[in-house]
């Protein structure tokens, strides 16, 4: 535990992003297609060739004029994008909602096989003894398949809330499931925008995760805390405890 007493605590809760803050995402996506697509050549290979034309984007442009409530669902979007794509090669609708749900199947697993950044479990071990830890996510990990589950005391994605980040709707629905108020919260994020601005400006505490030394141009916004390694996330938010 902490050396800081818990009475003296000004942050109770860390709010974490997901993709490019504890794993690489592009990585991991790249590899989830790359199975999936392997999948589709051995079952619908017609589709496979559709699907690589580059059809999926204009047919996902129609998912989401048909379906603008679930625009930030980014499961339900790739679903029904492929059952379209399948359809169109010429297999009937209800076989081809089967082949979407099983390509996606496949995609999901791979997109839970994440690849960690180096120190992101450790990081996670050590907060989790410190703090109540939240996911907070646009993406569509899913934190019991990826095995962090047991560090968190929930998680928020935009599927849930039907927003996405910097949208103030992401952070006050995590803030309001803590039962914090937003100078009880620091979140952690790898992207100034959707991250660091979008939780500077609902008044929690902000802790930028730069990985790739990103230069912040003067007119971004500005986190409380930066860190260039995940190593480094746990010492720079207790000396900032400190300071507040």
């Amino acid at each position: 535990m902490s050396r800081m007493s818990t009475q003296t605590r000004k942050i109770e809760v860390v709010t974490l992003d997901l993709d490019n803050t504890l794993w690489d995402v592009e990585r991991t996506i790249i590899k989830a297609e790359s199975d999936m697509r392997q999948w589709m050549f051995e079952h619908i290979p017609d589709a496979l060739e559709l699907y690589k034309s580059g059809a999926a984007s204009e047919f996902r442009t129609q998912v989401v004029a048909d379906n603008p409530t679930k625009v930030h669902d980014l499961s339900f979007l790739r679903i029904e994008v492929l059952c379209k794509i399948i359809t169109a090669a010429g297999i009937s609708v209800a076989q081809s909602r089967d082949f979407a749900e099983k390509a996606f199947a496949i995609f999901f697993r791979g997109r839970n096989e994440v690849a960690f950044f180096p120190g992101a479990l450790e990081m996670l071990n050590v907060l989790a003894q410190q703090y109540t830890l939240f996911a907070l996510t646009n993406g569509n990990a899913d934190v019991e398949k990826v095995g962090i589950a047991h560090f968190l005391a929930g998680a928020v994605s935009s599927a849930d809330v039907g927003a996405s980040k910097p949208d103030p709707l992401m952070f006050t629905t995590v803030l309001e499931k803590a039962g914090v108020a937003p100078e009880q919260c620091i979140h952690v994020g790898d992207h100034l925008t959707d991250d660091i601005y979008g939780a500077n400006n609902v008044g929690m505490h902000t802790l930028w995760v730069n990985l790739t030394d990103q230069i912040r141009e003067k007119d971004q916004v500005k986190a409380d805390i930066e860190v260039n390694s995940l190593q480094a996330l746990s010492p720079a938010l207790e000396a900032y405890q400190l300071t507040l």
